[in-house]
């Protein structure tokens, strides 16, 4: 199995993690459910008449070589374009919490997969 680092651009800073490609694909899965529940919540009339469904907040974890978290309460975004992800990075020695723009994470992964994939 091989690994790459994988950088995850934050608000502030960057986190670079050993990540697999596996890994990395079950992650843009979750990106795109979070993606399609943002979506979903965002979807209010402009009238206001009709709420949608609260979604429930969404939470990916890996573990490998580092514990990776992403964390997301779509209910709280007013548009998947807005909204942030808590990531949580830690081995043995460290640990990290940050915020993400949730498109910026989109695009870190997708490149990621496109440049192991080729």
């Amino acid at each position: 199995m091989s690994t790459a680092p994988l950088t995850l651009n934050l608000v502030q800073g960057s986190v670079a993690i050993r990540f697999s490609l596996e890994a990395a694909q079950e992650l843009q899965s979750y990106l795109n459910e979070l993606l399609q529940k943002l979506k979903l919540t965002a979807s209010k009339s402009p009238s206001g008449s009709s709420r949608p469904t609260p979604q429930q907040p969404m939470e990916y974890r890996y573990t490998g070589d580092v514990f990776l978290e992403v964390f997301c309460n779509p209910n709280i975004w007013p548009s998947p374009f807005a909204a942030q992800v808590l990531i949580t990075a830690r081995d043995d020695r460290i640990k990290v919490n940050a915020e993400a723009e949730l498109t910026r994470i989109i695009e870190d992964v997708n490149q990621y997969i496109e440049q192991l994939g080729s």
